[in-house]
């Protein structure tokens, strides 16, 4: 119905409703026509009301309504998850799931403005500083100055391993075993339920900085400040490869599937990323030996801005935090796809970079960044830094000296 008519189907109506609830009047058309835009909508909203309010799912067979009202509330609850940055399974189809969803959600985001999302758990046992942490499934493992590490719960604050160590700079575990990365220039794989050394890694001639492995390659990769990455065979113990190219440090290294596909590799194959101050190399790896660099990324042609060894890969793509801010490369092109400026970028180190929201923390604070606004949205103040009883007394923000202290989200995407 057009404009027009519908203006005359609205005043016939009109005029019908006045002459039959005032019969006694012998009023003219004209004068009908002439009443207020009020009374005729008045009219409307009375007479047309049982029409408006039809319920067309009664129409409907039962099994037909039912599956509508599911597949809709559904839809309706994952619209509202997504919007607060949860990831969406979509072969959950349960209305009452994606609602407890969301009710949970919005109590975090209510947690995070007040301050009261975040638990502080003391891990007390070690006797010096703490260099290395690495955190999986509800367990903290912690590598000392005091020639330690030690396997925590960070729920109830336990210990539940401690092995005699040399001095680790970095550490990795699983459910059989720790290997460690040490400042004497070597690597030790241990075994947990007996403390004993499985292998000794040998051959870096300084400090190692970052370890990875994969047990379905038997690889394990290392980053020195020898300038190297070394490519050796976990289970032998043997040096495989020597990576060289880097002029500085290599202070993260970084085993990881790829998720994408480019010219330089498919989804699937097993990519190596080392870093060092200034560059980030990538390197295919897998069962071959030999291996050359596929691309070297950078911020700065003249090294004017320097990388933090705080680099992410998650298969899909690539995000280190630098002197001027956080980037975010595509893995499938290598393009910079953002790069996010803060004000107080030297001091603030990056902790976790996800979909939605990032993890920042300097000496103070642990910062929550929606990624969506590039804002800081919330803050938690860190326990007070406590001075080591041996070495260097240098701030390392969020390591604590005989006193470990870990904050956690409890699962927050």
């Amino acid at each position: 119905m057009d404009k027009k008519n519908f203006e005359a189907w609205l005043e016939s109506v009109s005029v019908s409703f006045l002459t039959l609830t005032d019969p006694q009047k012998n009023e003219t058309l004209d004068h009908l026509i002439g009443l207020s835009g009020a009374v005729q909508l008045r009219h409307l909203s009375n007479n047309l009301e049982t029409l408006l309010k039809r319920d067309f799912l009664k129409l409907l067979p039962l099994e037909l309504t039912f599956y509508l009202l599911k597949c809709a509330c559904t839809e309706v609850w994952q619209a509202a998850c997504r919007q607060l940055g949860w990831q969406i399974d979509d072969s959950i189809q349960s209305a009452r799931h994606w609602k407890m969803i969301y009710l949970k959600a919005k109590l975090r985001m209510k947690q995070l403005k007040e301050q009261e999302a975040f638990e502080t758990s003391s891990l007390i046992g070690h006797s010096a500083r703490v260099y290395a942490l690495f955190y999986k499934d509800g367990l903290l493992c912690t590598g000392s100055d005091d020639l330690s590490a030690k396997l925590w719960d960070v729920c109830t604050g336990q210990c539940i391993y401690g092995i005699q160590t040399h001095t680790c700079a970095a550490v990795k575990f699983d459910e059989q075993k720790l290997v460690t990365g040490s400042f004497d220039n070597t690597i030790a794989c241990w075994e947990w339920s007996s403390g004993a050394k499985i292998q000794h890694f040998r051959g870096h001639t300084g400090a190692v900085f970052s370890i990875d492995y994969n047990d379905e390659l038997d690889t394990l990769v290392s980053g020195s400040a020898d300038f190297t990455v070394k490519v050796w065979s976990l289970s032998a113990g043997t040096c495989l490869n020597t990576l060289t190219g880097h002029t500085e440090w290599v202070t993260k290294v970084i085993l990881q599937k790829s998720q994408v596909e480019s010219v330089m590799h498919s989804p699937g194959d097993y990519i190596l990323l080392s870093a060092d101050k200034y560059e980030i190399k990538i390197w295919p790896i897998g069962r071959e030996i030999n291996c050359k660099c596929l691309k070297t990324l950078s911020v700065s042609e003249d090294r004017s801005v320097c990388l933090q060894p705080r680099l992410q890969f998650d298969g899909r793509y690539i995000v280190c935090s630098s002197d001027i801010g956080l980037y975010q490369w595509d893995f499938a092109s290598y393009d910079i796809l953002r790069v996010i400026k803060m004000l107080d970028s030297a001091n603030l180190s990056l902790l976790s970079f996800g979909e939605v929201f990032a993890l920042l923390f300097d000496t103070h604070y642990l910062y929550i960044m929606d990624l969506r606004t590039e804002r800081i949205t919330g803050r938690w103040p860190l326990p007070a830094y406590r001075k080591s009883k041996r070495g260097s007394t240098d701030n390392h923000p969020g390591v604590h000296a005989h006193t470990n202290t870990f904050t956690h989200t409890g699962g927050y995407p």
